[in-house]
Parts: structure tokens; sequence; C-alpha cells
């Protein structure tokens, strides 16, 4: 159980004596905390509870410019996913699993925002909302792994690797899928519902 009780009435999320900013996603000492009209609700429930105010703080999703069939259709969607949960897509920005996560985080509402390695902003997929031309090449991979809370790698080579290791250079959530390389540290899951309720337990709690 992630411990995290919602009450509709207030539109407000509580624990433990706590209720949750969601526009910090900092947990602020409440004594009225244990209303008992509360439901209890799963991390990734909560997600959708705060869709409309949670601060939308970037969750990358990374992988292979050159991908798999069944990669590009996973990256698809966890990218739907992404949208439908209220979080904030963060990529690359370029071709295969990049643009496959971007066309499912924007077909369900999202703006996905690309951070590109090229010097102009025309070079992003057609589906980012947001691209940020860095000009910088694959060093823009620290950028991308600095700037979001958690990563989650479909596949992926060298390039895709890297980030997993600067993300967890940087402390952040970093979390595999499908054929995506073997990294110390990172979890591998099969399920996007599993993913979510990570990713959220991140945001909720910071484990």
């Amino acid at each position: 159980m992630s411990g995290l009780k919602w009450l509709e009435a207030e539109k407000k999320l509580f624990r433990d004596g706590q209720t949750f900013n969601p526009h910090r996603l900092e947990w602020i000492a409440d004594a009225e905390a244990s209303v008992s009209t509360a439901v209890d609700v799963s991390a990734t429930e909560a997600l959708v509870k705060l869709s409309g105010t949670l601060r939308k703080v970037p969750v990358g999703i990374i992988g292979p410019r050159e991908a798999t069939e069944a990669q590009c259709a996973l990256a698809e969607k966890l990218g739907a996913a992404f949208a439908r949960h209220g979080l904030q897509l963060v990529c690359g920005g370029k071709n295969g699993v990049m643009e496959a996560a971007c066309k499912g985080h924007a077909e369900f509402g999202g703006m996905p925002v690309g951070i590109l390695p090229d010097e102009e902003w025309q070079a992003a997929n057609p589906y980012v909302a947001i691209p940020i031309a860095t000009g910088i090449g694959p060093a823009r991979n620290a950028l991308i792994a600095r700037a979001c809370v958690a990563l989650v790698a479909v596949g992926g080579g060298v390039g895709t690797l890297s980030e997993m290791a600067l993300g967890l250079q940087f402390n952040r959530l970093v979390l595999a899928m499908h054929d995506a390389p073997e990294v110390k540290g990172v979890d591998r899951y099969d399920n996007i519902d599993d993913v979510l309720e990570r990713v959220a337990l991140r945001l909720f709690t910071g484990k």
C-alpha cells in the first residue's frame, strides 16, 4: 500500500498527518490530515486525481533512433499512458523510440518536449510540441538526464546507455523496459501500469 489517502471534497492528498502540495511536490504538516472520509488511493490513482494541479515536472522516455517495431509500439503506448496520467514527457526529440513516445503522448493531449542535439528546432520529429535546439550533439543526453525526475528506457544502445548512467549519477529514478541495456541499479519492468506506479511513487514519496 502507498499510504496515500484522497479527500474528494477538498481535492487533497493526505499521508500520515501531512497534505501534499502538488505545485512544490512536497508534503506539509497538517493537523487535520487524518480525515475519516478520505479514501485509500494508489500512487497512480493519485496522479490522475491531481493531474489538473500537479506541477509538470518532466519524466523521460529514452531509446534508440533505429528502433524495432516492438520498441516503437511500446514507446507509443507508454507516451500515451504518460499523457493520460498528467505526466510531462521529455525526450531527445528525434526518431525511433522518441518519435513513437511523442506520438502517443500528443494523441492523448500531451505536449511532448524534445531536447534536440541539433542547432535548429526544425530537426524535431513531427509530434514534438516544444522543441529545444541545443546545438551540443550527444552532450544533450546530460540535459535530459538532469531535467527529468525519472527516465524510462525502451530498448537502446550506447546513447541510451549514457542517458541511463547519467540518470543514476544524478540520483534520478531509472527504469528499463523491453530490451533496454542491463545496468546495475536499474529495475526492469514488463508492464506499463507497474512503470506508472513506480514513477508516481517517486513523485509522491521521493523513493
